[in-house]
């Protein structure tokens, strides 16, 4: 029986994939910041949105769209650029959200409440589709380890469902110990310095975007 991947190399992706799943960078930055902004759910919703964005990248890689990204790298460029500045946005909208007086910080409060499931799976969808770790590993991370004597397409199945296996892991660890932090959000001061904290890592996300694009 013929396997879909070559054991060797397929072991050696996955202690790769290991160690860049659990690296911080800009997903994890953001599940964290989900989760402490709009608790555990919204971290689940905002995980399953960057992951789809994975697996949108790896049909593209399959239809030979990923080799265009990497050969014409502007694009890729601009998407980052655009995914960044979404961050900033929402990293700026959360500190002015923080630093609101009482009663309306009390209303906004409301409204990321009320708009969190329909916006979470959004927003990490936008984060991974613009995370330049993405083209770093269809463009130099990925290709080393597929065996060019074997059908392509098992090999980025095989390949997709442990690259997203273990960013689901990392990124819901990520995103569920920053919703442990939310249990104090009825607490006036602490929910001023949270929206801060949380502004301040998506921010940080948007840098480290803009930094490795």
């Amino acid at each position: 029986m013929v396997l879909l991947v070559d054991p060797a190399r397929y072991s050696a992706f996955l202690a790769a994939m290991f160690v860049m799943a659990i690296t911080p960078g800009p997903a994890n930055l953001f599940a964290i910041a989900t989760g402490m902004e709009k608790g555990k759910g919204a971290a689940l919703l905002g995980v399953v949105g960057m992951n789809t964005a994975s697996l949108v990248w790896f049909v593209f890689a399959a239809l030979g769209l990923g080799a265009l990204i990497a050969a014409f790298p502007a694009a890729f460029h601009v998407l980052a650029l655009a995914g960044a500045a979404y961050l900033v946005w929402l990293g700026v909208k959360s500190i002015r959200g923080a630093l609101k007086p009482a009663n309306a910080e009390g209303q906004a409060l409301a409204g990321v409440k009320m708009s969190s499931t329909r916006s979470a799976f959004r927003d990490g969808f936008a984060v991974q589709i613009a995370n330049p770790k993405i083209l770093l590993f269809f463009g130099a991370v990925l290709p080393p380890f597929i065996d060019v004597q074997r059908p392509l397409v098992p090999q980025l199945v095989m390949f997709a469902a442990a690259t997203i296996g273990m960013d689901l892991i990392s990124m819901s660890a990520y995103g569920l110990g920053g919703a442990a932090l939310a249990s104090r959000m009825n607490e006036p001061g602490f929910r001023k310095g949270f929206g801060i904290v949380v502004g301040i890592l998506l921010i940080t996300a948007a840098g480290l975007i803009v930094a490795r694009g």
